[in-house]
């Protein structure tokens, strides 16, 4: 009997704030259209300086708990390239903050984007042999290339949290997988700097050609053709490359070029998110799939959605999963609206205040402002050990 594991739980968190691109590009003396037709993006959020990927994680991880007793998970997966410390995992803190068992193990997961889908495929197997083990995989990460760069206008954050198990009932993940490494360097950020190194059109280049390669490797395995997936979920960097990706994906599979009637269709519903809240890494892939579940007007029940997972450096793998009867009840559409549709616009200059916020790193204790909106927050900064806590609200 085929054992059946996967998402059985899923929700995100975004920060209170964000900037609309119309104002960045008329700050930095360029046409909107540049953001909004050439990225694809609308808004990006902004993280403020009591937040970070630990409250953000906690924040996306205590939605998801309300389904399922936190006394069961017994491994809490934390997926980041915006890690707080070269030694203790961020998830740590979050799973103090979430109260969890000490029967619980802990571990940071880094590939950049791409360590969340390691972190998916790394559980699979403990499911299958527990089959009352929980796992809580969350992704949270903070996406900065610095102001005035070429990069600036496709930053943004925020954290999604997954629960796995045995018989989920949001999605099951099919076995087969293509996956395909590669060491390059397109995208990478030194330990001495808070802001990423890309090149951008080689970044681009590489997005689109391990799509062709890990499509390729799942298709000889899983013998399925692209007409066997009802929709695609992509890693979103910024939405134009995800369509960009599509239109290959079809090309390669003999189809006619998609209209943008179509590719709008299809794709439209899994990148609603994305285009609000700008890329947030590690989470951008499974956002999409929120984005997906809650924004369709179709019913997903027994539809298979490909997934395409792309890490910078480079590692890609394209998998699949079938969403399962009563998935409905098992993500929170109407929480979500209502934080997206609370946040709150910055003007340039206090965008450009938090993301200029001097963190002490000199041991100096910092006792933090209340900016963020969520159930925990970044409190202060004492002898280089970060202080959370709950939040007064």
């Amino acid at each position: 009997m085929t054992i059946k594991v996967g998402i059985d739980a899923i929700g995100f968190y975004a920060p209170h704030y964000y900037l609309d691109l119309k104002v960045l590009a008329a700050e930095r003396g360029v046409d909107a259209n540049k953001f909004l037709t050439g990225l694809g993006q609308e808004k990006m959020a902004v993280v403020p300086p009591d937040e970070d990927v630990v409250t953000m994680a906690a924040d996306a991880g205590f939605q998801v708990l309300k389904h399922v007793d936190p006394d069961d998970i017994q491994l809490l997966l934390f997926a980041t390239e915006s890690g707080i410390d070269h030694s203790k995992a961020a998830g740590i803190f979050v799973h103090r903050l979430l109260n969890l068992s000490p029967r619980c193990r802990v571990v940071e997961l880094k590939q950049a984007c791409y360590s969340a889908t390691a972190g998916l495929q790394m559980a699979l197997p403990m499911l299958r042999d527990n089959p009352k083990a929980k796992i809580l995989l969350i992704a949270s990460d903070v996406a900065r290339y610095g102001l005035n760069t070429s990069g600036e206008s496709s930053q943004g954050g925020g954290a999604v949290a997954m629960v796995l198990s045995q018989n989920p009932r949001v999605l099951v993940i099919e076995p087969e997988s293509g996956f395909y490494t590669e060491d390059v360097m397109d995208f990478w950020r030194p330990s001495y700097r808070n802001e990423a190194i890309v090149e951008g059109k080689y970044s681009c280049e590489l997005y689109l050609k391990l799509v062709q390669k890990t499509w390729e490797q799942y298709t000889a395995l899983s013998h399925r053709t692209f007409a066997d997936h009802y929709r695609f979920c992509y890693h979103v960097p910024v939405p134009r490359l995800v369509e960009k990706a599509h239109l290959c994906l079809t090309k390669l599979n003999g189809l006619a070029k998609l209209s943008k009637e179509e590719l709008e269709e299809q794709l439209g519903p899994s990148l609603q998110y994305g285009r609000i809240l700008g890329n947030c890494y590690t989470a951008a892939l499974y956002l999409s799939l929120i984005s997906l579940l809650e924004n369709t007007q179709d019913d997903l029940k027994g539809r298979r959605i490909g997934f395409y997972s792309y890490g910078s450096g480079c590692v890609g793998e394209f998998f699949s999963g079938v969403v399962q009867s009563g998935y409905q009840k098992m993500i929170d559409r109407e929480y979500h609206q209502k934080m997206l549709a609370n946040r709150e616009a910055l003007t340039i200059q206090e965008y450009e205040t938090f993301y200029n916020f001097p963190y002490p790193v000199d041991g100096t204790a910092v006792v933090l402002s209340e900016y963020q909106k969520g159930l925990y927050r970044l409190a202060g900064i004492d002898q280089h050990k970060r202080l959370y806590e709950k939040a007064k609200c």
